[in-house]
């Protein structure tokens, strides 16, 4: 009665282990508060507040116009969505639950269902706040127009993505530096706040400034995102290849990185999770 049923087919495998990461992440988005609506609640707020921070802001110093003929509040969401999904994701992935994990001894759970999981559950705070935040500025103060969404959701898929890879690499990492890496975690999440470049654009950079952005991913996709969101905007000097190879080669880091702390894992780690 107590024996755990192995599925025989890759079909019946397969379906099991995504059952598995979609009831972990209903637990992981409950986790925190025994309302799940609290927590999409929570981000909203955060969200919605610095978008609100970053308009009074540069209205109050004279910096609203920006080099893109359009909607102000698209700039800003624009750039404040993305760069919350990619620091969302990459902190629920590098907090994710590691193989010392209590949780781990419950067959049949195992890290990449952990990680999976924390980077969906991410995700789906990050979509639902995006969704109710734009309804309300539609309905309640103007109608937003975006050129093409499907590339604005693409690009904020992509920032999501590259997100969770950088989180896969400190996830691996931290059970052998469980004090340095959520230091740099922070650092790194810090540093985006002006290295995303989410309040300019490449294009009006002048070359020897744009050196010290374009190795970030996320500045990629908020380019890039803008670019699908402004018809009068063509980014020249971003692409959105770069974080997709960035990303691909960051989760083959991860998940070797991860494989290998996994093999060595002991429960002795457990005081540094």
């Amino acid at each position: 009665m107590f024996v755990n049923q192995q599925p025989r087919t890759v079909l019946g495998s397969t379906a099991r282990t995504l059952g598995l990461i979609y009831h972990n992440t209903v637990r992981i988005v409950r986790k925190k508060h025994g309302n799940a609506l609290m927590a999409l609640v929570m981000n909203f707020s955060q969200t919605l507040i610095m978008v609100a921070v970053f308009y009074i802001m540069m209205t109050l110093t004279g910096m609203r116009t920006v080099p893109i003929r359009g909607d102000f509040v698209v700039f800003l969401m624009t750039g404040i969505f993305l760069f919350m999904t990619h620091i969302k994701s990459m902190g629920a992935v590098a907090s994710a639950e590691g193989p010392a994990s209590p949780m781990m001894k419950h067959a049949p759970m195992n890290t990449v269902i952990a990680v999976a999981s924390s980077a969906l559950s991410a995700l789906y705070i990050q979509l639902l706040t995006m969704i109710v935040i734009l309804f309300l500025v539609h309905v309640a103060w103007h109608p937003v127009e975006i050129d093409r969404p499907i590339g604005v959701i693409g690009m904020v898929m992509l920032a999501w993505f590259t997100g969770a890879t950088i989180g896969l690499v400190f996830y691996a990492l931290r059970p052998w530096f469980p004090t340095a890496v959520p230091i740099i975690n922070t650092l790194y999440s810090r540093a985006n706040m002006i290295a995303s470049g989410k309040m300019f654009v490449a294009n009006a950079l002048p070359t020897h400034i744009l050196v010290y952005f374009d190795w970030n991913p996320l500045f990629h996709t908020i380019d890039q995102a803008r670019g699908f969101a402004f018809v009068n905007y063509w980014p020249r000097y971003s692409s959105v290849s770069y974080p997709v190879k960035v990303g691909l080669a960051l989760l083959m880091i991860g998940l070797i990185a991860e494989f290998y702390t996994r093999r060595n894992a002991s429960l002795s780690w457990s005081a540094g999770r």
